[in-house]
Order: structure tokens, then sequence, then C-alpha cells
């Protein structure tokens, strides 16, 4: 079996994947780089899902990446049109020629002999063994299980005669026209699935637990409409780009200092969009911000509450019988299909492990370094994006941080970067610390730790972190380096293994 070497691997031909691979493409291109894609296609969360009116809850000008200007009238893009963005990205770039589709991973070793990683993985087709070793390897595998979505077993479900799906597995072009749906869940899924199955079907009802936030949303940004008149579009991007970040985050940092008041403004402005809906429906129990809001374009979820093509009903789910569900409240509400969107099921690495000299990492243990690097890992990057804002935003400025060190690898002659922590900074708080949706809380123990001060911090503040990864000095007594063994050492330690032998 041949065994590829690579300066660098990338894991995962997502966003974040292509995202990171572009920058280093551009600013290392002497570097041998392979992207390693489970799938047949590029674009990762956005290739997998295919569930009606699929989107994304974040403007694409500050989603999108910052080095192709996404142009488009439109705030928030279809699922199709980001899958497309992400294609035209890899191939503007040069980066198709250098992903390997299909491969399973099932172990990424570190040989601290050796200095480098070995990436054992499978093509999925046929199941034959596929070995990469490389530099540097860098995680953009996403934080999900791309088998399965969460989907809770449901009383006496087997009884019932109609289809329960969950939105991860629903097929393009399901046909759910004149059917009795019923919505199971009141994440951004399930605010999304509403209103673009309510045209279609007889009735849908979203059965909720808890009512979340959802902020109706202009789904045309006409300020740049009227700029593109009179600027060049370069500079209309970079202006709403910019806007919108400052609006994100200022919107994030009211609900944090004035939770109370920034609560009253948003079940106001719930309330007056849907005027015919019982408030209970549309009160949520916790803090705005504790769990991420959801979008509703040009209002577009309560228009269907509105017009009355959907229905909010706030309940338990007793058990399932033939045509439908049996709520605690004794109501019934009749299915033909019943749509689980009940969230994700949290895999860290795409599934596979992680081990240093054939020692499996334990990663809930571990801290994250700047959010970009993992403790006690040698030549690891790990792309994980924000919570509270644009996922990409994080993943830029990651893989510019990941480039600049790199580069001060180069330019000192190391071969080797590990971030350890010498001050006892761990603490029992994930890196995702404080943000409460239900994926992540059943996930709690999966996820690395994060420390009491920076850079084991996690800070989820795009100002702070571009100026820890793109403006601190790469060296900064955490980081611990290593130089290459020199030839002759190496080859006294053949020398000596041949005379051991």
């Amino acid at each position: 079996m041949t065994i590829k070497h690579y300066d660098i691997i990338i894991i995962g031909a997502g966003l974040s994947g292509i995202g990171t691979a572009c920058h280093i493409a551009r600013e290392h291109p002497g570097k041998s780089l392979a992207i390693l894609e489970r799938r047949e296609n590029v674009g990762g969360t956005w290739d997998l899902f295919r569930y009606p009116g699929i989107r994304s809850d974040s403007d694409m000008a500050s989603f999108g990446f910052n080095f192709k200007p996404w142009y488009s009238d439109n705030v928030l893009a279809q699922g199709s049109d980001i899958r497309e963005y992400v294609r035209e990205t890899a191939e503007a770039f040069g980066l198709y020629e250098k992903i390997k589709f299909g491969l399973k991973l099932k172990n990424s070793d570190w040989s601290t002999k050796d200095q480098k990683w070995t990436v054992s993985s499978a093509q999925e087709a046929s199941g034959e063994e596929k070995v990469f070793t490389c530099n540097f390897l860098v995680n953009c595998a996403g934080y999900y299980n791309f088998d399965q979505g969460y989907r809770p077993g449901f009383p006496k479900e087997e009884v019932f005669t109609g289809d329960i799906v969950h939105p991860q597995s629903l097929p393009e072009g399901f046909d759910y026209s004149g059917k009795k749906v019923v919505v199971i869940g009141s994440g951004a899924t399930a605010i999304t699935l509403v209103p673009a199955m309510a045209d279609k079907a007889a009735k849908v009802t979203m059965l909720q637990r808890s009512p979340s936030y959802i902020m109706s949303l202009p789904n045309t940004d006409k300020i740049s409409m009227v700029l593109n008149k009179v600027l060049p579009k370069a500079w209309v991007f970079k202006l709403a780009r910019r806007r919108n970040i400052l609006f994100q985050r200022a919107l994030y940092l009211a609900c944090q200092r004035w939770p109370n008041a920034m609560r009253k403004m948003f079940l106001s402005h719930m309330y007056k969009h849907a005027p015919n809906v019982d408030k209970r429906h549309l009160t949520p129990e916790y803090m705005p911000w504790d769990q991420r809001l959801c979008a509703a374009p040009d209002g577009d979820f309560f228009e269907s509450l509105r017009s009355g093509k959907a229905e909010i009903v706030t309940d338990h789910i007793d058990r399932f019988d033939e045509t439908g569900i049996e709520l605690k409240s004794g109501q019934h509400i009749e299915a033909d299909i019943v749509v689980a969107a009940t969230g994700l099921e949290v895999q860290l690495m795409g599934g596979s492990t992680l081990s240093i000299d054939n020692e499996e990492v334990n990663l809930p243990k571990k801290m994250a370094y700047k959010g970009i690097l993992i403790q006690d890992v040698p030549n690891y990057g790990w792309i994980f994006g924000y919570t509270n804002a644009p996922w990409t935003l994080k993943c830029d400025i990651g893989g510019r941080y990941l480039c600049r060190l790199f580069a001060h690898m180069d330019q000192t002659g190391v071969s080797v970067a590990t971030a350890v922590d010498t001050g006892s900074n761990a603490t029992d708080a994930s890196v995702l610390d404080g943000f409460a949706p239900g994926y992540i809380v059943r996930a709690i123990d999966k996820m690395p730790r994060q420390g009491k001060a920076d850079p084991w911090r996690i800070t989820m503040h795009y100002g702070k972190d571009k100026k820890m990864l793109l403006k601190d000095p790469v060296d900064d007594g955490i980081l611990q380096f290593e130089t290459a063994p020199s030839a002759s050492s190496r080859g006294s330690d053949l020398l000596q293994q041949a005379t051991t032998a």
C-alpha cells in the first residue's frame, strides 16, 4: 500500500475546510496540501441537508468568505446557493484536485519519534484502506454526526401509520403535498421548515415543549442595493460586512448586559408579528442568547401563522396512535407526516479517534488554545466557529492564524508546535460554556475544556479574537517548539536500533 505524504492535511471540505485551504494555498503555495472529505461533494453541512427551505441563519456578507465576496441582494442564502458558493471558491483557488472524496476517517496518530501524523481512512464505496501522513493536521470536520441527527424515541410510535422523519435524512424533493405535517421542535430548523412546507401541505403544526426567540429580518439588503448604484461593488460588500458584524455583536452584547429589557423587546416583536397566536406559544422561558436566535426572513414564519396555514401547539407528547399524536393535555394532533426537528448529535473529528504514540487523546480533559489548537497535541489545528455570530468569522481568522504559525515555524526552522499549559489554567467549563441548546447540553462531556485566562479562555468575541490571532506574537511563551532531528541523529538512532536487534 502506497502512503502519500503531505505537509498539511485538512479534514473536511465544507465552508471551514475550503476557507482554511484557501488561506494556506494563497499564503504558502509551496506546501503540499490534501483535503480529506467523506462525502462525494464539497459543501459539508450544505451538501448534507436538503430539507425544505434549508438556508443560512446568518447574513451572507459576514457568513461568506472575506476574500470572496458574496454579491447578492438577498441577505440569507438558500442551502443550494451556499453549496454552489463553496464549489466556486474551491475551483477558483485550484483546490478541487487536492480533495480526496469518499473517505471515512478511522484514526489520526501522531508519532513523537517521526514528528508526523498518520491518518487512517477507508474509501466508503469500496472499503479500500487509505493511509496518509502529514506534518500538520487541521480538523475542519464540524461538530456533529453526519450519519444521523438526534432522534429520541416516542411512546407508541410504532403504531403510527404515517412517516416519522428527521430533517437530516429528508431527501431533496420529498413529497408532502396535501399532507398534514407535524414538526416537532422549536429551533432554527423548525422555524425554517414550517413556512417552507406550509404552502404545499394541507396543514403544518409546530409542536414545541417551549418557545424560542424569533426575529423577523428583511431578506433584501436595501442599503447595499442603493449604494451599489453609486459605489464599486467591492466597497459596498466591505461596508455591508462591517455593518452586519457590528450589528450582530451589539445585539449579542445588549442581550448579555440588559437581558430583561432585550427580552421585553423580543417578546413585543413576536407578539406584534403574530397577533392571532396565543402569547404563551411565543414566550420563551430562557433569556435571549442563552440559545441562538432564530431568523425569519421577511417574517415568513409569522406570515404562515397569520395565514392559518400553520399553527403552534405548546405541550408534551403522551404517545403516538395510528393517526397522529396524543398530548399530555389530552389534545390530539392528526398527522400524515411527523418531522422530528429534535436537534443534532454531537460528534467530533467525524467519528474518528485521535491519538499520540498510539495512546488515545482524551479531548474532554484538554483545553483549547486560542480556540484553534488543542493542549498537548502537537501540530494539530481545530477550526471551530462562533455560536453567537456567523460561524465562518472565526474560521476565517483561525485559518489566517495557522498561516502565521506556519510562517513562524518556517522562519525559525522548527518543525513541531505544541500548546502547553504551565499555569494550571484548567477549569471544568467546556469550550461552549454558557451556550445551552439541547444538543450541546447532551454532549458537554465530549467537548474540550476552556481555561481561566487567555489564551485558554474562549471569548466568542470577534474583535478580541482578531487581535489575539492576527496581531499578538505567535511565540508567546505558551507554544512550545521543537526542531526536526538532524540527519546524523537519525542515522545514529537507526544504527542503535540495528545493533540492538
